[in-house]
């Protein structure tokens, strides 16, 4: 450990059970020093296992729904008090889409369902900093991280209206990323990661696949949700303080390769 969060103090939202980004993250800003405020819905905390995330991290727990403004309010109300002072981090590691829980195809969009998916996965992270801006309560210099995904920039079938929410996502993060900036210094940029095996992740259609696939094409393979936790980490750190407005690649390679000796020694045996 490195003491990278020695007196910082944030919130990371959308922790579930320990196969959460979420829940790493917060495994890992604990070890580095970091005071923080767990947070999810009430329904989530009631199915998961967050206490025991907060118990091994010393953390406070409040129940939010990230799409309500009061609930928000009341959040940032609760951490800054808890806190003692303003926020240096938070994590949005949030989203859900009705249409593809339901196996509904893209094409066959329910669109009350879409509008939900879009709530819940991107116009919360507006929400979010929405409430933190107007409030006043990030510290100079302080870091916003969302985690996305590639499908929102390209096409992947299963993936279904959620890739319109990330591409939704890492726009907010770019147009409020340049308010924070402006006004305190703060950073805002979104984390692209591999395909992950959470228990959100594994609602998407023929995701095993997209793992496996997104492994081998990788030159480095895919990267783990503890990889991520550092990786966030490291962009909670004053070691990135210069890092905003971005929408960074973790993902072993992924994103840059485009074409490997393996697919081309497959094809040529006509696999």
């Amino acid at each position: 450990m490195y003491g990278l969060l020695n007196n910082k103090k944030g919130i990371i939202f959308g922790a579930l059970n320990d196969r959460s980004i979420a829940w790493k993250v917060a495994q890992r800003a604990h070890e580095e020093g970091a005071s923080i405020v767990l947070t999810n819905t009430p329904v989530s905390l009631r199915l998961g296992q967050i206490q025991s995330l907060a118990e091994a991290c010393s953390a406070k727990v409040v129940a939010a729904d990230a799409t309500n403004m009061d609930d928000l309010a009341r959040l940032v109300d609760e951490s800054t008090e808890y806190f003692g002072g303003k926020i240096d981090f938070v994590l949005h590691s949030i989203g859900m889409s009705p249409n593809i829980r339901k196996s509904i195809p893209y094409e066959d969009t329910n669109y009350t369902f879409f509008q939900k998916t879009l709530d819940i996965s991107a116009i919360s992270f507006h929400k979010v900093m929405n409430v933190l801006y107007n409030r006043d309560v990030m510290a100079r210099g302080g870091s916003i991280v969302a985690l996305t995904y590639i499908a929102g920039e390209r096409a992947f079938p299963g993936y279904g209206d959620m890739a319109d929410a990330k591409a939704m996502l890492e726009s907010v993060a770019r147009n409020f990323g340049l308010k924070f900036a402006r006004k305190c210094g703060v950073r805002v940029n979104t984390v692209s990661q591999s395909p992950t095996l959470t228990t959100a992740g594994e609602g998407v259609a023929g995701m095993s696949e997209m793992y496996r696939y997104a492994d081998r094409f990788s030159p480095l393979g895919n990267a783990s949700a503890e990889d991520c936790a550092d990786y966030v980490v490291s962009l909670f750190s004053d070691l990135t303080r210069k890092v905003t407005m971005q929408n960074l690649y973790h993902d072993g390679g992924f994103s840059a390769t485009g074409l490997t000796e393996e697919v081309l020694e497959a094809f040529s045996r006509g696999v």
